[in-house]
Parts: structure tokens; sequence; C-alpha cells
């Protein structure tokens, strides 16, 4: 079995679920999630029934080449609208999910933007900051949405604060991506993203659902030498 790429010790794991505060899924239980989190198999596929049957939203994350992993959504917060006039897809696309993996590892993201990790083995996302709205939280899938946004990002290891990213999003293409082993209609967008200040540059991967916008599936690279992350909500929250 390849090591996980999620680590941190045992007793930090529930330190991390003490710390982090805000309004759960109205009908869970942080016990519950944390049972269930730390009792998960990393190389296991869990079944459709087995994922419905679950009372929390789910996800399967990759990190880099590592082993896939079974997460949890411990929390849901609201996170405030940098916008005056926020549409209502743009309220609903500012919460903040945290999720958890059988080792203990955590990702929090927004709108299908991975903002932030916690306890991955080979770096972590410490935060994203932007005077304006991200694209994802918009909607790529409607018309008006811009296809360029700016953004600064901190991350560790090292003394890395304040880097500048560019985007550039594609237009959306017809594809057809698994939701829980079901096909499922979407619309494809790359985001080209460069890093000026070291001359890098990367892309990132979405698959969005053509009526809402939400994010199915994606691939992320979390900073310009952090490993990628990949993910597919099995359970969306609601």
């Amino acid at each position: 079995m390849r090591r996980s790429h999620f680590t941190i010790p045992f007793s930090g794991f529930f330190l991390c679920l003490t710390l982090i505060s805000g309004c759960s899924q109205k009908f869970q239980d942080v016990n519950d999630t944390a049972k269930l989190a730390l009792l998960g198999d990393d190389d296991t596929v869990l079944s459709t029934s087995k994922i419905e049957q679950l009372p929390y939203a789910s996800m399967y994350a990759r990190i880099g080449d590592g082993p896939q992993a079974f997460m949890v959504l411990a929390f849901a917060e609201h996170n405030s609208v940098q916008n005056t006039q926020p549409s209502s897809l743009e309220i609903s696309q500012t919460i903040q999910l945290k999720w958890l993996s059988a080792d203990k590892g955590l990702i929090v993201t927004q709108a299908g933007r991975i903002i932030k990790t916690a306890s991955l083995s080979e770096g972590n996302l410490i935060a994203i900051n932007s005077k304006t709205t991200d694209p994802l939280a918009l909607g790529l899938h409607k018309s008006s949405t811009p296809k360029y946004w700016t953004r600064t990002i901190d991350w560790q290891p090292g003394y890395h604060f304040g880097y500048t990213l560019r985007s550039t999003f594609s237009n959306g293409i017809e594809q057809i991506v698994m939701v829980n082993q079901k096909p499922t209609k979407s619309l494809y967008y790359t985001e080209s993203v460069n890093v000026p200040s070291i001359e890098q540059s990367y892309q990132n991967e979405f698959w969005v659902d053509p009526q809402t916008g939400a994010v199915l599936k994606s691939r992320q690279k979390l900073a310009p030498n952090l490993p990628v992350v990949e993910f597919s909500i099995l359970k969306p929250f609601s």
C-alpha cells in the first residue's frame, strides 16, 4: 500500500476539529463525522448505495500520485461576499466547505475552488485573497462571467506569501463526467494560471453542472511547487 499524502498526528486531528468553528450541516454531529473519517480506508471505493445512505456530503480526493481518499464534509461556514450587489448564485457559492479524510487531512473549498489545506505532507495552501470575485462563484456557465481573474496566494513549506496569480478561463466544452459512478452531463473548463514573479505557469481543470455552475470534479494545483489535487463530488452539500 502506498503511503498517503494526508498525514497529521492522531491528537492533532481532534485539535483541528476543535479549532474549526461555524455552522455544520444541519443534521451533522461532529463526533459522528470524525468517527466516519477515522474508520475510512483511502484505498476503498464505496458503493453508490453506501454513499447515498450516508447522511453526509462526501467526495473522493487524490493528492498528486497518492492513493484516492474518501472525505466527508465536517463543517460548512458562510463567508462574506465582496461584491456590493452579489447575485443569488454568488451568495450560494460563498459557503466554505471543510472536508476531512480518513487519515486526518483537511481540504477547504469554496465554489469548487480549493482555498486552504491543512496537514498535507507535501505542503499546504495557506490563503487566497482577491479584490474581485472568483469566476467559479459567479458561474463559469454564464456568458456574463469574466474570463480573467487575479489573486494572491500564500503557501508552505517555506515563506511564500503574497504571490500574484493571473488566470484566464477557456470556454466550456460539453463532456460526460462520472458522479458517484453515474454518467453526468457537464461543461469542461480549463484555467490557465500564470505566476509572473517566478515565471511559472500551470493549468487547472473544472467540470461544472451546466445548469447551476456547481463544480462536479476538478484538478487544481495548490501552488507553483505543490502537487495537484483532484477531487470528485460524490454527494453534494445541501
